[in-house]
């Protein structure tokens, strides 16, 4: 896909405030679980030993785009894939999550960890390229996971409830969290770039744990490190958007960040985060995940009240309001995009 057709393509319209010629709809995780084509692919290889197979990578990320008709790819990879290329002691356990071989918990252990080489990010190149030269007509969107996220991981050694141990550390030795977002700002920020410059014409940065701090830590403790992946990349002249979950209150501090475009949960309307933004800034979201099991009658009228409100946005990428279910049956999937696709955009005043 060239620059040409990238810019003109629904989804970089509606990021950028454009009216698209039909409204662009993409899930978060739609490669994945969910498609027993997928699970087909992947059986027996490891989850971070898929993200490194370009090949493979390309395959599951091209996947939901052959079967649903989305709008975009979303590039197949995980949050902690820069860890793990960096020479980070890390996994993903199945039914756990990542996990650390020791959790990064002092100025010293943050000293220690090791810097991600440019090198080290050819595979995630490689498999851009295959990918891009396969969407055709559609773009793909390259992402990272945000800095607080990585860091949370990093001093919680595992997946948490509460984030306690990365918001102690934020208060209890400021000094050493703040050199720990740093390192995960550049980690985050080379790896996103990378795939931005390999072709992905989008970027979304994924704040999974943002939902955990109240405003005042997020601007002061957070917002910086994330400020610093959207530079990295800024220059570059793709869309980027930002997405939290449990980040209604923090909306407009993660716009400021440096994001395009704002990814919106199922936990407020549209129409509700558009006013927050001051109708100013282009949404993604927000289909509660919930509803996909709910009966075919109530989960059209949610589809259509979501579109209703995010019309009201200078611009709307349809989405969930976080990931597909891994249980969620792919042809429900299939109907929603058909649905989206079939709403006109309203008449001209």
């Amino acid at each position: 896909m060239n620059a040409r057709e990238a810019s003109e393509s629904s989804l970089i319209r509606e990021l950028t405030g454009r009216r698209g010629s039909r409204r662009p709809v993409w899930f978060m995780r739609q490669a994945g679980r969910s498609l027993p084509e997928y699970r087909a692919a992947r059986e027996g290889t490891g989850m971070l030993e898929s993200c490194l197979m370009p090949e493979l990578a390309a395959e599951i990320t091209l996947q939901p785009v052959r079967r649903h008709d989305v709008d975009a790819g979303i590039f197949f990879s995980d949050i902690v894939v820069p860890l793990k290329l960096a020479g980070v002691d890390v996994d993903i356990k199945p039914g756990v999550g990542p996990v650390l071989g020791a959790p990064i918990r002092t100025a010293a252990d943050i000293d220690a960890l090791p810097e991600l080489e440019d090198g080290a990010l050819e595979p995630i190149r490689e498999a851009v390229r295959l990918t891009v030269e396969q969407l055709g007509e559609k773009p793909l969107i390259g992402f990272a996971g945000a800095p607080f996220t990585l860091a949370a991981y990093m001093v919680e050694g595992r997946p948490s409830r509460d984030h306690l141990g990365p918001r102690t550390m934020m208060h209890a030795d400021p000094g050493a969290w703040r050199a720990l977002c740093e390192w995960t700002a550049r980690a985050s920020g080379r790896f996103l770039k990378a795939q931005l410059e390999a072709g992905a014409s989008a970027g979304q940065l994924f704040d999974s744990w943002a939902g955990s701090l109240g405003l005042e830590d997020y601007r002061r403790h957070v917002q910086p490190a994330s400020a610093a992946v959207f530079s990295a990349v800024s220059g570059l002249g793709k869309p980027l958007i930002h997405f939290g979950t449990g980040t209604s209150e923090l909306l407009g501090a993660m716009k400021e960040a440096g994001a395009d475009a704002v990814g919106v949960d199922y936990r407020l309307s549209l129409s509700e985060a558009n006013r927050r933004l001051g109708g100013a800034v282009p949404l993604q979201g927000n289909i509660d995940p919930a509803l996909l099991k709910a009966p075919r009658e109530v989960l059209e009228a949610h589809v259509r009240q979501v579109v209703r409100e995010g019309a009201e946005a200078p611009g709307h990428v349809v989405n969930l309001g976080h990931g597909v279910p891994a249980d969620t049956d792919p042809d429900v999937l299939t109907r929603v995009v058909e649905l989206v696709h079939s709403i006109e955009y309203p008449a001209e005043p």
